[in-house]
């Protein structure tokens, strides 16, 4: 159990108090051994009832940043609390080995006209984003921020914010709820001089868990976060979600149902990949179903798995404001062992782009027991796209449309150097369906796109069907394996 002198210093409640990493997963142990305790959401008569607008209309001063003007590579700004976000946060800095919180203080802000008068008192705050010259040398743009429960999203260079991913998730999708871990207090590494890395510590807790993470962040043309994290059961979690992120998927050319919009396509992820075990390489188109889908992938040592926004070209969406070519990939490698478990995909239905109801991860096979110590480390990669394994042929674009009664048309779009040069009748497209007839296979060049193309047609009733498909010259395959659930 951590003493209460090296609790104190981990909190920064003693002057030059001594930190090291240990500290973070001692808090986390000594968290878990107690009953849990709600976060304090208590603010001040004005903060309490803030509308979108008004959250919106508090800015922080950026010369109030943390490193601000100290000729370091990052910079830290807070976010206020308020709104959705009236958690309270601690948030330190250590430096030479020492810690001390960054104290609230209300001139760190300004207000908008909107937002009532309050009095000030420690509040603490909702969050922080890192600011780094990832575009241009003497301009510090933001790179990442930890916002709300456990949540966290990041850009690498020429990128906007996207998906987003999470600490922990536990009990997602399930009939009696789903368990919102959170951040409740951060410890940030003060950077040297020319450092290309970030260090960050973070204590998550809930119900039914504590844990400890240590983010080590590298923006670049990908942005790189290495994840230490330890985990301290409460209970028993039979359906924990490591290493989790959310997306969102309203519509693209394989799913526009009863959708009425001027543009081609709207999601900043367009895809589930995964690297797993066996080294198969698979696609998963994203959908918006009409009933809730969950997909499972059952795998051993996997090594990489992501929510992916393959489309980079401006026409596919042709939407000025959002950018959603500019919407980053995330994928994550597991560093050693991860045992036998399976990549969940939640496909929520939503109406509204505003909604994030697109959900992966991996679930471990046996629970995650109560009093035990999970270590589990690995790799975030933000940015244009995954580190590729192989050569292998990538599907870009998955359309379908009827072509016929009960028959669907589905055409894809494949690209690959490897498929350059080969004779195009050497070529076949492999394509099966589980209770379902598969007609008219062919395969082609695409001159337009310089890749190939391979369409088929399928005879759908009313129960949903599941496909796989590649390409192969003499049974070896030249591409990933294209999987995906049709559903009425």
């Amino acid at each position: 159990m951590l003493l209460p002198q090296r609790e104190a210093a981990a909190a920064g409640n003693t002057p030059d108090a001594p930190f090291n990493a240990s500290m973070v997963r001692e808090l986390a142990r000594n968290l878990a051994s107690k009953s849990f305790e709600a976060p304090d959401e208590k603010l001040p008569n004005g903060l309490t009832d803030l509308n979108y607008d008004q959250y919106r209309s508090i800015r922080f001063v950026p010369e109030r940043a943390l490193w601000h003007g100290q000729k370091l590579p990052f910079e830290a700004q807070f976010f206020h609390r308020g709104f959705f976000y009236k958690n309270k946060v601690k948030i330190f800095e250590v430096a030479d080995g020492k810690v001390s919180e960054v104290k609230y203080s209300k001139d760190m802000f300004s207000f908008g006209e909107t937002v009532p008068a309050f009095t000030e008192a420690e509040l603490g705050f909702a969050g922080f984003r890192i600011h780094a010259p990832i575009n241009k040398p003497d301009y510090y743009d933001e790179v990442c921020v930890f916002l709300g429960a456990s949540y966290f999203r990041a850009v690498a260079k020429g990128e906007t914010y996207g998906l987003s991913a999470r600490g922990l998730s536990i009990d997602t999708g399930e009939a009696k709820g789903e368990e919102f871990p959170f951040f409740k207090a951060f410890w940030l590494e003060r950077p040297v001089p020319n450092a290309t890395s970030l260090v960050i510590h973070a204590l998550l807790d809930s119900k039914s868990c504590a844990a400890s993470y240590r983010f080590t962040i590298r923006p670049d043309k990908t942005t790189v976060f290495d994840v230490e994290a330890t985990l301290y059961p409460r209970a028993d979690l039979e359906h924990a979600g490591l290493a989790p992120m959310t997306s969102m998927f309203f519509f693209g050319p394989n799913d526009r149902n009863e959708v009425d919009d001027f543009r081609p396509a709207v999601h900043d992820s367009d895809g589930l990949a995964i690297y797993n075990g066996k080294g198969e390489s698979l696609w998963r188109p994203l959908s918006n179903p009409r009933d809730l889908q969950i997909s499972t992938f059952q795998d051993i040592n996997p090594h990489g798995f992501g929510l992916m926004q393959r489309e980079k070209n401006f026409f596919a969406y042709q939407d000025i404001e959002s950018s959603f070519e500019k919407r980053p990939s995330l994928w994550v490698e597991p560093i050693g062992d991860w045992g036998e478990g399976a990549v969940i995909l939640f496909e929520i239905p939503t109406k509204e782009e505003i909604h994030d109801n697109i959900a992966a991860f991996w679930r471990p096979k046996a629970p995650l027991k109560a009093k035990s110590e999970t270590n589990l480390t690995y790799r975030l990669h933000w940015g244009p796209d995954a580190p590729k394994p192989h050569s292998l042929a990538r599907f870009t674009r998955s359309g379908i449309g009827a072509h016929g009664e009960n028959s669907k048309l589905f055409v894809l779009d494949l690209f690959g150097d490897n498929l350059k040069g080969i004779d195009p009748a050497s070529i076949k497209g492999v394509v099966t369906a589980e209770k379902a007839e598969i007609t008219n296979i062919v395969t082609q060049p695409n001159p337009n796109t310089g890749g190939w193309r391979l369409s088929f047609q399928c005879a759908v009733k009313k129960d949903p069907v599941e496909l796989r498909a590649h390409l192969a010259q003499d049974d070896k395959p030249l591409s990933e394996i294209w999987v995906y659930r049709w559903a009425p």
